[in-house]
């Protein structure tokens, strides 16, 4: 192909890859756009939800998408017993555990997973930090999450007795012998003066991040394009 001066006459089979790389990344750049648009949508649901009002966590068997990022208030008795620690959690750049203890929903035989908040990890691993957990009932809030994460998978050993590693919620259902309501509540409120740190960062569903990886694929694009351009554009040679 000539224009004016100048001629366009790449390979045949650099021709079909480029387009081939430029359409590939085109396509990508717009999923991840779309990706955005969706997660921004439900970011913006989550937000709203964030700010209703405070629902009571039922005694009945709920589903999680009943309750999910919705603040919740429950009125029960806490079980020490079958409190657990996480491992390697993070508080202002100081390493700890989380502390998680079922509760027994007043009047009923259901119960739900509290996590009650972050205690540093002390001197050593050998001794586990002494948690003062109230015997009467209380009344705690606090905003619903899923109790399944997903980890990367480093060993088959979840737990070392109290300590775990990350919440298998099965494997806790299963050894703790209790039925649970299938949500993890965070809780937020410091009605219980038990010396837990709790501060919840605002759910980020990383809308910012699809937007970034967006912008490299089409950046991707138009390179491949310019180097199409640059290497295989050259002036026509002077008809003699």
């Amino acid at each position: 192909m000539i224009i004016k001066e100048y001629q366009f006459k790449p390979r045949w089979w650099i021709l079909v890859l480029s387009v081939a790389l430029i359409i590939v990344f085109t396509r990508l750049g717009l999923w991840q756009l779309s990706r955005a648009d969706e997660k921004d949508s439900k970011q913006q649901l989550l937000d709203q939800l964030a700010h209703e009002a405070v629902l009571t966590l039922p005694s009945s068997r709920i589903e999680l998408s009943d309750l999910l990022f919705r603040n919740v208030e429950v009125k029960g008795q806490f079980i020490a017993s079958q409190t657990i620690f996480l491992d390697n959690k993070i508080y202002r750049g100081a390493i700890g555990y989380h502390v998680l203890t079922p509760m027994r929903i007043e009047n009923s035989g259901m119960h739900v997973l509290i996590n009650r908040g972050w205690v540093a990890l002390g001197k050593n691993r050998s001794t586990l930090p002494e948690i003062f957990t109230p015997t009467d009932i209380v009344t705690i809030s606090g905003i619903v999450l899923s109790p399944t994460i997903r980890t990367m998978k480093i060993s088959d050993e979840i737990s070392i007795g109290k300590v775990w590693i990350a919440l298998d919620f099965e494997k806790y259902q299963a050894v703790s012998r209790l039925e649970l309501q299938p949500v993890l509540l965070v809780q937020l409120d410091n009605s219980v003066n038990d010396g837990l740190k709790r501060e919840l960062e605002r759910q980020d569903l990383g809308a910012s991040k699809n937007m970034s990886y967006a912008f490299q694929w089409f950046f991707l694009a138009i390179t491949v394009l310019i180097l199409l351009l640059a290497l295989n554009v050259k002036r026509s040679s002077p008809q003699q």
